[in-house]
């Protein structure tokens, strides 16, 4: 079988680029001095021992993120970002993640180094296996682990240009066991790329005799290996398989996963289900943390292991199969800002990649070859070399404290948004965030929809938009959406809403100026959301500006209502299964004077706020000068140039709306309890569970049983969260936390979270 001649194929050339990736990320907790943490493990992440995302490995600072199988590189750092945000802010902001493999200085005495204080009994006892057997200190080192499949349609094409294997599944085990054997050969070159723990800190080696720097410690003699007595076999899944079971029944190890190989054979389940199910994946396990980037692996690193692997697959496999661990010894053991012996070889190689590349037809970044080619000219540029370069300046620690120090820095910069998915809403991150944090496992159905698969153990729920979910009619938004059925609904259940029409046509809507333009009204579409279109008159107004806001309102939808408008303060209250959550007050976009700058110039000046931005990803929205706002000046006796006097506040629209760059007070506490109750029960009479429903109320001390106390003016489908969660002023209420307890109630009755 001439695999080289076989991915050469035309007919292969679409799927070699295709694979299916994951990573696994350990890092130690440290203060914000870079001493290892005292404290446990996230309170909020500790529920279950088997966070999808969040874990413990061997000590209680010690944590493993681990992200979900993805289709693409992008895809894969997205989630990265994310569950690295979550780990974050969910531990105290006095600590950080140490960036090195190599842990930070350890305690003099080796049992003051905390296992992991799991659950799981049987956990707790493995950990305590390792550390007789291995030592703790060993086990306080941290890397990646990189999941890597190839996409199912390149082993199919492969196993159907072939004719000496009959079972697919048997075809695909031998594609896994010809790219491991050429790993295990070959690794000593991604060590030397991408090894990064040149020096230890105090107290990792029982006596400091290891003092000289090298390439790579966790990738060498003194990393993470197994016994001389552990020997298993690439040349088969049964010989495999076999030998891992003996090496367990002999006591070499206590489980297969104790198994310290640099590459690792993966199926589902036990060992024993490979030579039944066949390689599923493989494990790549000798790869370091790099400290130049924030999540510990850069792209490139990851495409150059996605080429690598696709290299030793096409590559014919050498006859000295056990020169692989000596030579990976010698280069993990070089010091870093010298030459590996092995240079000719590296560079024959790296040589071979590329015309392997420009043979396959494949697509790679400009910079890779070239970087590769000047980390083996000048060591210096290599992650040790660099490393080493940067702690003989000032020392190990130093260094890493400060590169922790700017990744927790970026990690706090925005703590409202989730790296990688700030094209989304935001309310939609932040319920994801906690649906991370919560241990559920998230997979985006629809990243441009918001379509949201949340999941625990066998229980799925569905979310759109943050919290549009089954446990709504599909009638409830409909009624919600079109507010002449609000209307109707809310006043034959005996609730109060504003008077008026609906128009069809923006003619007919015209010639009815004489009706509403000597009181107070507002022009706003049937059925959009956010604010958009809405025009309000307090003392009535003139027919250009009512033409041009009929305008405005038939622009956002082909059906426009004109009500009376009802004086007073309007409050947002959000509604979820039948109860109020939060009340928020928001005053509509403004600025305040300061009798030196224009409307234009304030605008500008308050739209830099981080906070401020657009399209929903950020607490507040910009401020926007457009027709409506420039008319609401108008009706005030002002034009953008106009200069406000010190102190004096402009407001540049009359809806409050958030969306259109209003401010938002949380006033939850403060409301009276019977309005909201009318709150709730008038999202139960429109069907629905969930609900933004906005009153206005002229005076809160007035009893809401009184006659025109309040009005209901809107009911909304899917409320914004993040208002509620990031006010401008006031507390904070956990809408997102709500919605989760709501749909996943088991969450918190078992006392799990």
């Amino acid at each position: 079988m001439n695999l080289k001649e076989m991915l050469g194929n035309e007919r292969v050339r679409p799927y070699l680029l295709k694979a299916r990736y994951g990573i696994e990320k350990e890092g130690q907790r440290v203060d914000l001095s870079g001493n290892l943490a005292k404290t446990d493990h996230p309170e909020v992440l500790s529920a279950r021992d088997q966070h999808p995302y969040i874990q413990r490995d061997f000590s209680e600072t010690q944590m493993e993120l681990i992200t979900p199988v993805t289709d693409s590189i992008e895809e894969l750092f997205n989630h990265l970002s994310a569950i690295h945000d979550v780990a974050y802010r969910s531990m105290s902001e006095q600590e950080m993640i140490w960036p090195l493999s190599m842990p930070p200085q350890l305690p003099e005495r080796e049992e003051d180094i905390v296992i992991a204080k799991l659950k799981n009994f049987e956990s707790v006892l493995y950990r305590r296996y390792l550390a007789k057997s291995y030592g703790r200190r060993k086990q306080m080192i941290s890397g990646i682990h990189f999941n890597f499949e190839f996409d199912d349609q390149l082993i199919r094409v492969l196993f159907n240009l072939q004719s000496e294997i009959k079972e697919y599944r048997h075809f695909k085990s031998e594609i896994y066991l010809k790219l491991t054997r050429n790993y295990i050969q070959y690794r000593w070159l991604t060590t030397y790329f991408y090894g990064a723990s040149p020096v230890s800190e105090k107290n990792f080696f029982e006596e400091d005799s290891f003092s000289k720097p090298v390439r790579s410690i966790r990738s060498s003699k003194y990393g993470y290996t197994n016994s001389d007595e552990v020997q298993v076999s690439y040349s088969s899944i049964e010989n495999y398989a076999a030998d891992l079971e003996s090496m367990v029944k002999k006591g070499y190890l206590i489980e297969e996963k104790e198994f310290y190989s640099a590459i690792r054979l993966r199926s589902k389940g036990h060992v024993s289900k490979l030579e039944e199910q066949g390689v599923r994946y493989v494990e790549v396990r000798n790869i370091d943390l790099n400290p130049f980037e924030m999540y510990g692996i850069g792209r490139e690193q990851v495409e150059f292991l996605h080429l690598f692997l696709l290299y030793l697959l096409w590559k014919d496999e050498s006859t000295d199969c056990k020169s692989g661990e000596s030579y990976n010894n010698t280069v993990a053991l070089e010091h870093p800002l010298e030459p590996t012996q092995f240079k000719t070889e590296a560079e024959q190689m790296i040589d071979e990649m590329e015309r392997a590349a420009e043979i396959l037809g494949l697509t790679v970044s400009d910079t890779l070859f070239v970087n590769l080619r000047e980390m083996l000219a000048d060591p210096s540029k290599t992650l040790a070399g660099r490393l080493y370069k940067e702690i003989e300046v000032s020392s190990q620690k130093q260094t890493a404290v400060s590169i922790a120090k700017e990744n927790y820095a970026e990690a706090w910069a925005k703590p409202y948004q989730l790296t990688g998915f700030t094209d989304m809403e935001l309310s939609t991150q932040i319920l994801m965030f906690d649906a991370i944090q919560q241990g559920l496992q998230v997979e985006i159905l629809d990243r441009q929809d918001q379509f949201l698969k949340l999941k625990l153990h066998d229980h799925i729920e569905y979310v759109k938009n943050g919290n549009m979910t089954s446990k709504d009619s599909y009638v409830s938004p409909l009624i919600m959406e079109n507010k002449t059925v609000t209307k109707k609904i809310l006043h034959q259940q005996g609730f109060r809403v504003p008077l008026g029409d609906e128009f069809n046509d923006i003619e007919d809507a015209l010639r009815a100026y004489e009706v509403f333009s000597a009181k107070p009204f507002v022009v706003k579409p049937k059925t959009t959301n956010y604010g958009l279109g809405i025009s309000i008159f307090k003392d009535g107004a003139g027919y250009d500006d009512y033409q041009q806001a009929i305008t405005l309102a038939f622009q956002e939808d082909s059906s426009v209502l004109i009500e009376e408008f009802l004086s007073g303060t309007e409050y947002r209250f959000f509604v979820l299964n039948e109860k109020v959550h939060a009340v928020l007050l928001r005053t509509p976009a403004n600025v305040t004077g300061n009798g030196k700058q224009t409307i234009e110039e304030l605008v500008n000046e308050k739209n830099r706020d981080p906070l401020r931005g657009r399209d929903h990803r950020t607490p507040l929205e910009i401020i926007e000068l457009g027709d409506l706002e420039v008319l609401m000046l108008k009706g005030q006796g002002y034009q953008l140039d106009s200069i406000p006097k010190a102190d004096e506040v402009v407001y540049l629209r009359e809806n409050s709306n958030v969306s259109t760059g209003g401010d938002s007070i949380d006033v939850t506490d403060q409301i009276p309890e019977d309005y909201k109750k009318i709150a709730a029960d008038a999202v139960a009479a429109l069907e629905a569970k969930i609900s933004g429903i906005d009153l206005i109320i002229e005076n809160t001390e007035v009893p809401a049983a009184d006659e025109n106390a309040y009005g209901i003016i809107e009911a909304n489908f899917n409320p914004s969260m993040y208002m509620h969660i990031y006010p401008y002023k006031g507390t904070s209420r956990r809408l997102t936390i709500e919605i989760i307890a709501y749909l996943f109630p088991e969450l918190f009755e078992d006392g799990t979270a």
